[in-house]
């Protein structure tokens, strides 16, 4: 049996433990099978604590011996850890135990990849390498020796002392379990230095395997412009001597802020211009910066409990999106923001997985990594930037650093921090943390008398864990336009708390055209009949104009889906001149044609009383694109011409906002010249955002087999590149042919359905591929569930995740639903699930 029965772990039972680890040395002998952990912890109790029962986390690890203060005991050990009788005063632990990182396939814990040891602690990683308590409140220097026959061996902090096979690494940062680190293998470093604004010389290194020593440049820099930056917005400058990061293939998440030490998916670190595409450079340059954001906003003040997990992952994922809006553009950042929201968690909060930002339950805490903690976490920090204003905003973070440093917090105390700066009362903004789903926000508008009047109403739909959802503190960014277009009246900010609300403006010559939630200010659905036309031809916010665009685009297709009717002439027309006007930036145009996710559309259709048909939405929507290629048939050459990039590539926001228009552009193209331009532009390619792009296009007319079996020949050892190859073939396929698609290539000689970058490119693109993964046949369902099923006993993380591609099967048709309720079945019914998977499966089925 691999897993015991979940059991459901409450915030409200929340205690803390009984003792005060002091200091923690531990020492590595490495071997494949084999390695040998020895720990000596200084533990002392804490006087009154409530539990004074001495448990120590410990899963998969055989325990050899243990001590106290010399002498030996024998612990009462289970299958998730030990207890043990000790003195109720100050004492040293000292236990060896044995793990086997080659047989670590759930890559938690120490593990192996390719023959490098890596660890991966959070969220509970810690207790597969040794007996500790293994929770976030628990917090300890920690001295670490390494032992092994390895030209690279790191851990958390400062190098202390090193010989011939053995190194030595003392953190003086007080840590919990979670952000310990560990890696040895042969391994090249790209190195580079940072002197911070204190004076302080780093070290930097981001270690590779051989091979990937030119993919290493632009991390580095990305690395120094994060430090850079944090100093200058946020006052926080870096407080060790050396900051590693290493590259490792074989990862279950983007990257892990390991103190010191960060661990990346060698996907979110690694870039050369032959081989990513400017998105990828994009993401790295984020990834980076969030996990080095996390120094202060995660390590220097950690969570509490892991109910607290917003607490550091929304607030540094707020943290890196300004970064990048800085770095890059800040409205194609967030309008980019806002479509990842709305296509990943909004279908969280209106189903089966609806969680609180700040759950009160969980089975699995690896369950809840989710964009709700993350993305939605992100915007409640926005919404109170927002609401307090910039100067406040800073003076109320100063405050949290100088306070809090050091210590493991709680939701109520970074709110108190706001209060106490601002003097403002945020009892009822707390209401964001605590209640799930998404607020649903109508407007109605009147004119008499040179008053116009806004009236907001207020709703968000129970969910599973809010059974009485009550009105929230929403912050409305409105400004007014004239008849003209001119601005009657710049944005300000309106305060909603009431489930009905209205607010007047008096003075005006004439009813005014109402831009509402400028800059999406709040993480809402809006329910307004406003003239989107005049918006997208009018509108000086970025973001409202975007939206107008993008509202006038959903009607069009739901006009199409549910009455047949033709793509709408206005939409049409105001994209065309977008396209086509050169004074805005290139990267914002091409957002502009940035059309509703198919899966977005199939929930409005459902909150409308349709029930959506996947391939009618997918008809739909490449039927309002070959419209508008018809529309600018004659611009198109032109304008993709005017789009090209004759300098060296850089991967810089100028260069690549002209290469997302010309992507942009040669898709229309295609469908005109029936891939000609695409076929060229493959041929003449010199970096991989040029040739991906020509590839998806080739393979959607039926040009592609050549050109994938040379891109194949060319790439097959970048494991990288191969991961985008397989990825491809899956996200551009009919609908009817994904399933068959993924399932073919999941023969493929170099699908590894152990690498987790390997199985979502393949699996994954079936996911996302809407019309695919519903397809009539049930084929997209059969087959995810097989490989659920055979992943699960081997990542049970991955396949927990993956899980999500069924939360939304309630809204479907009754042939779907009974497909899909078929291979829940199944999953459920798998002898000895995880209790991941299990937690995922239960609550998608009972929905």
């Amino acid at each position: 049996m691999r897993d015991a029965a979940p059991q459901t772990i409450f915030l409200k039972d929340y205690t803390p433990f009984g003792f005060q680890v002091q200091d923690v040395h531990l020492t590595f002998d490495l071997a494949p099978n084999a390695t040998h952990v020895t720990a000596r912890i200084r533990f002392a109790p804490i006087k009154g604590a409530a539990d004074k029962t001495f448990f120590l986390h410990g899963e998969n690890v055989t325990l050899i011996s243990a001590k106290i203060d010399g002498e030996v005991v024998t612990p009462k050990v289970t299958p998730e850890g030990l207890t043990c009788d000790v003195p109720d005063m100050p004492f040293t632990w000292e236990t060896e135990v044995k793990i086997d990182p080659a047989a670590n396939t759930a890559l938690e814990g120490l593990y192996l990849s390719n023959s490098m040891y890596c660890t991966q602690c959070e969220a509970e990683g810690f207790r597969k390498i040794t007996y500790y308590p293994d929770r976030p409140d628990v917090m300890s220097t920690f001295t670490v020796r390494i032992n092994g026959p390895h030209g690279t061996l790191l851990s958390n902090g400062n190098p202390v002392a090193s010989g011939d096979g053995w190194a030595e690494w003392h953190d003086p940062w007080p840590k919990p379990a979670y952000l310990f680190a560990l890696v040895a293998g042969e391994l090249i470093a790209h190195r580079d230095t940072f002197t911070t604004s204190e004076g302080r010389k780093v070290d930097l290194a981001l270690y590779v395997r051989g091979g990937d020593e030119g993919k290493c440049a632009f991390g580095m820099q990305a690395l120094k412009d994060s430090m850079k930056w944090d100093e200058d917005v946020y006052g926080r400058a870096y407080d060790l001597d050396v900051f590693n990061i290493v590259a490792v293939d074989d990862f279950n998440m983007g990257a892990m802020e390991n103190k010191g030490l960060n661990i990346f998916n060698a996907s979110a670190v690694l870039a050369s211009p032959e081989t990513s595409t400017d998105m990828n450079f994009e993401r790295i340059e984020a990834i980076i910066a969030h996990e080095y954001f996390h120094n202060w906003t995660g390590n220097r003040i950690t969570c509490r409990d892991w109910f607290q997990l917003c607490l550091k992952e929304g607030l540094t994922v707020f943290r890196d999106s300004q970064f990048t809006a800085d770095m890059r553009s800040e409205p194609v950042k967030r309008i980019s923001d806002v479509i990842d929201l709305r296509g990943r968690q909004f279908p969280e909060d209106q189903g089966p997985l609806a969680h609180p930002v700040r759950p009160e339950s969980f089975q699995e805490i690896n369950n809840f990594y989710t964009a709700t903690i993350y993305e939605k976490g992100a915007e409640v920090i926005r919404m109170l930037k927002t609401l307090v204003g910039d100067a406040a905003y800073s003076k109320a973070l100063d405050l949290y650093f100088d306070r809090h440093d050091g210590q493991a917090c709680t939701i109520e105390d970074w709110l108190a921090v706001f209060q106490d700066a601002t003097g403002r009362d945020l009892t009822q903004f707390k209401r964001w943390y605590s209640q799930a789903g998404t607020p649903r926000v109508a407007v109605s508008e009147a004119f008499e008398n040179g008053t116009y009047t806004l009236s907001f109403e207020q709703d968000t739909p129970p969910s599973a864990t809010t059974a009485d959802p009550q009105p929230q503190v929403i912050p409305v960014a409105v400004g007014l336009l004239a008849v003209d277009g001119s601005e009657a009246l710049p944005t300000q900010i309106l305060e909603l708390t009431e489930a009905r609300q209205s607010f007047t403006f008096p003075g005006l010559a004439a009813k005014p055209v109402p831009s509402i939630l400028r800059g999406f200010s709040a993480p809402v659905v809006l329910d307004h009949a406003a003239d989107h036309a005049f918006l997208l031809a009018h509108d000086t916010d970025p973001f409202n104009r975007w939206e107008a665009a993008n509202k006038l685009a959903r009607a069009s297709l739901l006009g199409t889906i549910t009455k047949g009717s033709a793509p709408d002439p206005a939409w049409l027309a105001g994209i065309a001149q977008l396209l086509n006007d050169d004074t805005l930036d290139p990267a914002y145009r091409s957002l502009m044609l940035d059309l509703p996710g198919q899966s977005e559309l199939a929930a409005q259709l459902h909150r409308d009383g349709h029930t959506p048909d996947p391939d009618a939405i997918w008809n739909a929507v490449h039927g309002l694109i070959q419209a508008l290629s018809d529309t600018m048939a004659d611009t198109l050459p032109a304008l993709y011409a005017a789009n090209q990039v004759s300098d060296a590539y850089a991967p810089d926001a100028a260069q690549s906002g002209m290469r997302a228009l010309g992507s942009t552009v040669l898709n229309l193209l295609t469908r005109q010249d029936g891939g000609d331009q695409a076929q060229a532009q493959y041929g003449n390619a010199d970096n991989m955002t040029l040739q991906l792009g020509a590839l998806a296009n080739l393979i959607r007319v039926g040009r592609g087999d050549a050109a994938l079996a040379q891109f194949e020949a060319h790439w097959k050892d970048d494991r990288l590149v191969m991961d985008k190859w397989f990825g491809l073939q899956v996200g551009t396929a009919k609908p009817d042919d994904a399933a068959d698609t993924a399932k073919a290539l999941t023969g493929h000689a170099a699908f590894n359905w152990k690498n987790p970058n390997r199985f979502r490119a393949t699996l994954g693109a079936l996911a996302g591929h809407h019309a695919g993964f519903h397809a009539k046949d049930g084929s997209g369902y059969t087959l995810l569930a097989d490989w659920l099923i055979k992943l699960d006993p081997v990542n049970p993380q991955t396949t927990a995740r993956m899980c999500s591609a069924f939360q939304t099967w309630r809204r479907y048709d009754a042939i779907r639903q009974s497909m899909i309720s078929k291979e829940l079945d199944r999953i459920a019914a798998t002898p000895d699930l995880s209790r991941d998977t299990t937690e995922m499966i239960t609550r998608i089925r009972e929905a």
